[in-house]
């Protein structure tokens, strides 16, 4: 069977392939395979350049040629890896076999042999994996996130003047204002995001055991930890880890999965409470010509984006709380637990990709229902017995606590008129009386 979206096993290459494409490119094993060649092919240059004796002679006029490999790189290209791990029953010696059989003919003749020099695979799947999430993330991810970040300041802006009956335990609570509330949101994802752009992206590179061995055997005189640290941190914009195993410790690595899983988790936090105000009738939503929101109930119009985006933040993080518990945890200098564990590094990253697009989709179908939120309000007046108490306070009058709490806990409804009443009662002078009768729902809304 010829394989398309809908043979997909994974709905990130399935379902919702239209919003996971623009990554298929960090993670796809394509993807891997070409990063391992770019780490390759760096790697050879810069010995070149160094230069090894034995590469003083290669020319940097085939330098282009060289880096065509991976910049060129096309799905016939992975496709030969392929084919050559077959044989090889290993995928990185088959990158190194591929870019040999590449440059054979290019007239470098040994040269060739200091293709993959001294390395172990980890070496290349250390540096060409971060590499590779490196760019995932600072050119899709974080614009991404920076997109909603952006749409929920300009709906802050837009509701900055609402006022709205907030709720604690779900209780009627001094009101706020519905801009201030979704700003909330936007300072949380912030500060996180920064966080996030923090954390380095850390790779392995030092041979077999991260000694230098097999470098440091055959060419003593070579400060090659000097080396090293200029081609990861220079070449590669990465941050080569001093002191390692045979592996990568992957604890920067787990650093990034978390700050990605608290992002997610304020935005899971958002989708709930704008699920819920839509649930209150606060906001309506735009309705779609031929969209059915029920296949039995036509009337509904149901908060799906929202739903489909809270669904997938929550399997984005379940994977990324697995891959920062494990991936850290190797036996001794290497165990591969790790190999098959960081080849799902991409799959978090689409459902996070997917529940953004769907939070994005859903927060520009949003209508305030300003009468709505008004009648709510309206029928809440208890909601300022806080500041008529806290005034009495500041007068001097005894026991004003007291005094709201036997007012407000009746059974009887709290309207403009009874608190007006019931200030009218209040041995205070007609000045304070004035002052506290200014005070409604709709303006007791703090800063």
């Amino acid at each position: 069977m010829d394989f398309n979206n809908l043979n997909a096993i994974s709905p990130i290459d399935g379902r919702y392939r239209r919003h996971t494409e623009s990554i298929e490119k960090y993670f796809s094993e394509a993807a891997l395979i070409r990063y391992r060649i770019l780490v390759e092919v760096e790697y050879f240059i810069a010995l070149c350049e160094l230069p090894l004796p034995e590469l003083k002679n290669v020319d940097s006029s085939i330098y282009p040629q060289l880096r065509a490999l991976y910049t060129d790189f096309k799905n016939s290209d992975a496709q030969r890896v392929k084919d050559i791990e077959k044989i090889t029953n290993h995928d990185v010696k088959a990158v190194e076999y591929f870019i040999k059989e590449k440059i054979d003919s290019w007239g470098l003749g040994n040269s060739t042999e200091f293709i993959h020099f001294g390395l172990t695979s980890q070496d290349i799947n250390n540096t060409s994996i971060p590499l590779s999430l490196k760019h995932a993330v600072e050119e899709v991810i974080i614009p991404e996130l920076e997109t909603t970040i952006q749409q929920l300041n300009q709906l802050s802006d837009d509701w900055s003047a609402i006022p709205l009956l907030a709720r604690t335990h779900g209780q009627p609570a001094s009101p706020t204002r519905l801009g201030k509330e979704i700003y909330v949101f936007v300072e949380r994802l912030q500060i996180q995001l920064n966080q996030l752009k923090s954390i380095p992206f850390s790779a392995k590179f030092g041979g077999a055991t991260g000694n230098f061995n097999a470098h440091q055997v055959a060419y003593p005189m070579i400060n090659w930890r000097d080396f090293a640290n200029n081609f990861v941190d220079n070449g590669l914009k990465l941050k080569r880890s001093q002191t390692t195993t045979q592996i990568e410790h992957y604890d920067n690595l787990a650093a990034l999965f978390d700050a990605t899983k608290r992002i997610n988790n304020i935005l899971i936090d958002l989708d709930r409470d704008i699920w819920t105000y839509i649930s209150m009738d606060y906001f309506k939503q735009v309705i779609k010509a031929g969209e059915i929101g029920s296949s039995a109930m036509p009337h509904k119009v149901n908060p799906i984006d929202f739903e489909n985006s809270e669904g997938n933040l929550g399997i984005a993080n379940a994977i990324f709380e697995h891959l920062s518990a494990k991936l850290p945890i190797s036996r001794l200098q290497r165990d591969l637990t790790d190999s098959t564990v960081l080849r799902n590094v991409g799959v978090p990253f689409g459902h996070t990709l997917i529940a953004l697009k769907s939070l994005q989709k859903g927060l520009g179908k949003l209508i305030i229902n300003e009468e709505k939120i008004r009648q709510d309000l309206e029928n809440n007046w208890a909601v300022v017995a806080e500041a008529i108490q806290t005034v009495l306070r500041r007068e001097g009058f005894p026991k004003p606590y007291e005094a709201l709490k036997e007012l407000t806990r009746t059974n009887e409804k709290i309207t403009a008129e009874s608190i007006s009443q019931f200030i009218e009662t209040l041995n205070i002078s007609n000045e304070i009386k004035k002052e506290l009768k200014q005070i409604s729902p709709y303006n007791y809304t703090g800063i």
